[in-house]
């Protein structure tokens, strides 16, 4: 890579930073050892990968853009195996590649064989026998077929029990029978689904012995292992453009009376057997495993998008200079402006409490698993309110900041060349899909109202809604402590006492003659406020905690540096949110001051190490992928750059200007 001389702004930013860079950097990828293993497979794959050659994708039609896709996903996969032979390495190397943004540094607008690792090999690990899982996941592992998860119906998304694709068991034959009876019954959305894979996890509704057992999985062949052409009685193909995600190749499929063998039903837990005989799961909760192990990726990954737009903003900020608010003094950099350190400091921060969460998260998802393996199924609705909040909270926060920091980029941000735009459109459709965010919050929402149920009845609540038995009930607030400790527990105040409000409503309603699904209704805007202030105080109560100890373990420095980034995130919020604390708390109008003043002040102390924080998240430019935010601050020369690139700089008349522009200008059109 040859060195270009740094924009001196920001080289100077870089100069004035209080901490040590890569100390920060291998505690985000968890110790240096983790830092070195990232770098070198960085430098592996997008050394094979990487091609800046090619026309800029947006150039490209709707078509081609798929073609260029699946030509790269093909590339990389290529890789992935080649890398597994010599490192022997597991599932954490597609992780890295797919989850990360190696990915997407590679693949840009979405690839259309994600679903295969993502979805289709995890859900026969999770529900086939042992035997399915010796037949399948070998031939998938290593590509020999390609595969895909349909859930969604044209007609019904997050709610499952609705789904109308039907599979009928014909004894006769020992087959299912998919079929689609309505146009709304079309599977529609699942990634790689149109043109790339050849077989396909359905949900569909199991009808045995005239008797309908709701949702299971089946395997199904879509396409000729051979001519790859699509096998009778499968209507596929792609839905169309979209906000985003153009390459990853989502397709539609229904079903013409197609028969699959017996053994094409994934039977780790429900069974047919032969003689069309039903055999019941010994939990329905057991089918929950995939869908929490996606939503607590997703955490993760909206991290890593985040990271990707601070590191553009923050560096553009430091390079950009704009307005002269002292006469006769040079235009500041537009990182000196509150109002822009306002928009991107709590991006930051919100990557190291998002980051915190995750891993949090993570280690209970596995604590939680081992014990479902042993039978104990206690902790297991816990932890799925909370990956379900968690994961709305998240990718809400995630578009937002996106947005927030394309507009403080200005002008150029609109550019798609800054990859802000992009970025925003892949952020958003997470919104949606694992779980359509409003749904997830109610999903939480039954939880808590459960719990308060439960702690009112004296019984003992799990670790993560306790704090209802602490502050719940109507008891009266205590004063306000103006700590980061007294603002936490003040959110647990604000969480307790909407919950607390949800309950008494919905009993008030079905008291005046309401049944409780209209109560429920007529409470759920309620319930969604109630389920969004429960997450956001766990999330500051173990951004808090852990936090403090990390800090620990780190240079002294470093550890000023990370507490003052708790302090701007748990204010931020604070103040966010005032309406709820002046609600819930006993928080005063001198208190509302001087948590403004902590804040700016706050700011104040970490505009000095702004680019140093997001040097520390160590995003090499190939995968920033933005004019705007590379590691030299050539946003100008870049911006020219990307400029010429456009196929309508390669000639300097335009054909329309003959066909239609002159005749319109000499009147003669």
């Amino acid at each position: 890579m040859h060195v270009t001389k740094v924009n001196t702004d920001l080289q100077r930013e870089r100069d004035n930073c209080t901490f040590n860079i890569t100390e920060l950097t291998n505690i985000l990828d968890g110790g240096a050892q983790k830092t070195a293993e990232r770098k070198l497979r960085e430098d592996t794959v997008l050394k094979q990968l990487y091609n800046t050659t090619d026309v800029p994708a947006i150039y490209l039609s709707h078509k081609e853009k798929y073609e260029a896709a699946v030509k790269k996903a093909c590339a990389m996969f290529q890789m992935i195996r080649k890398l597994q032979e010599e490192e022997n390495a597991g599932m954490e190397n597609y992780q890295a590649l797919l989850g990360g943004s190696l990915g997407s540094a590679i693949l840009g607008d979405g690839n259309p064989i994600t679903l295969h690792y993502v979805m289709f090999i995890p859900t026969v690990m999770g529900q086939g026998t042992v035997e399915q899982q010796a037949y399948w996941i070998g031939r998938a592992f290593n590509l020999s077929i390609i595969g895909t998860y349909a859930q969604t119906e044209l007609g019904h998304g997050t709610f499952i029990r609705g789904l109308e694709t039907t599979a009928t068991y014909d004894p006769s034959t020992k087959e299912f029978v998919l079929n689609s009876p309505t146009l709304t019954s079309y599977k529609w959305w699942p990634g790689g689904l149109a043109h790339t894979a050849n077989y396909c996890i359905v949900m569909a509704q199991l009808y045995t012995q005239g008797k309908c057992h709701g949702i299971h999985p089946f395997i199904v062949q879509l396409r000729d292992e051979e001519t790859h052409m699509p096998l009778p009685g499968i209507k596929v193909g792609e839905i169309g453009a979209k906000l985003g995600m153009n390459g990853t190749n989502n397709g539609f499929l229904g079903f013409e009376h197609v028969r699959i063998p017996r053994d094409y039903m994934l039977m780790k837990n429900s069974k047919v057997l032969e003689d069309g005989t039903y055999v019941n799961a010994p939990s329905s909760k057991l089918t929950y495993g995939t869908m929490m192990f996606v939503r607590v990726m997703l955490v993760n990954d909206m991290c890593n998008y985040i990271a990707k737009a601070v590191t553009i903003a923050t560096r553009y900020s430091a390079i950009r200079r704009q307005s002269q608010p002292k006469p006769n003094e040079p235009e500041p950099q537009i990182l000196d402006y509150l109002t822009q350190q306002h928009k991107l400091l709590v991006g930051i921060a919100s990557v190291h409490a998002f980051k915190t969460n995750a891993d949090w998260i993570w280690n209970m998802y596995n604590n939680v698993t081992s014990e479902m393996e042993s039978g104990d199924m206690e902790r297991l609705p816990e932890l799925h309110a909370l990956s379900c909040c968690l994961k709305a909270i998240v990718t809400a926060d995630a578009a937002e900041c996106v947005e927030r920091c394309r507009l403080a980029c200005g002008g150029h941000g609109y550019m798609l060349a800054s990859n802000l735009p992009l970025m925003y459109g892949l952020v958003t459709a997470a919104c949606t899909y694992e779980g359509e965010n409003t749904v997830l919050l109610l999903q939480t929402a039954r939880y808590l109202v459960k719990s308060w149920q439960q702690a009112s009845s004296g019984n003992t609540l799990t670790p993560t809604v306790s704090y209802i038995s602490r502050v719940g009930n109507g008891r009266r607030s205590p004063p306000w402590d103006n700590t980061i400790e007294g603002i936490v527990e003040g959110f647990f105040n604000v969480s307790a006492g909407k919950i607390g409000l949800c309950v008494s409503q919905i009993e008030k309603r079905q008291k005046s003659g309401m049944s409780y699904e209209d109560a429920w209704n007529m409470t759920s805007v309620q319930l969604i406020s109630a389920s969004e202030a429960h997450c956001r105080a766990i999330i500051l109560s173990t951004y808090y905690k852990e936090t403090q100890e990390l800090v620990k373990t780190v240079s002294a420095e470093l550890k000023t540096v990370l507490l003052q980034l708790v302090d701007l995130y748990v204010v931020y919020w604070a103040l966010a949110r005032l309406g709820d604390l002046l609600r819930f708390t006993s928080i005063s109008e001198r208190d509302i001051g001087q948590l403004q003043t902590w804040y700016e002040n706050t700011m104040n102390k970490l505009r000095t190490n702004a680019v140093g924080l997001v040097d520390a998240f160590d995003i090499r430019d190939e995968i920033l992928n933005s004019t705007l935010g590379s590691y030299d601050g050539r946003a100008y020369e870049r911006l020219m750059e990307e400029a010429m690139k456009s196929p309508l700089n390669a000639q300097p008349v335009n054909e329309s200007f003959h066909k239609y522009l002159k005749p319109l200008m000499q009147g003669k059109l």
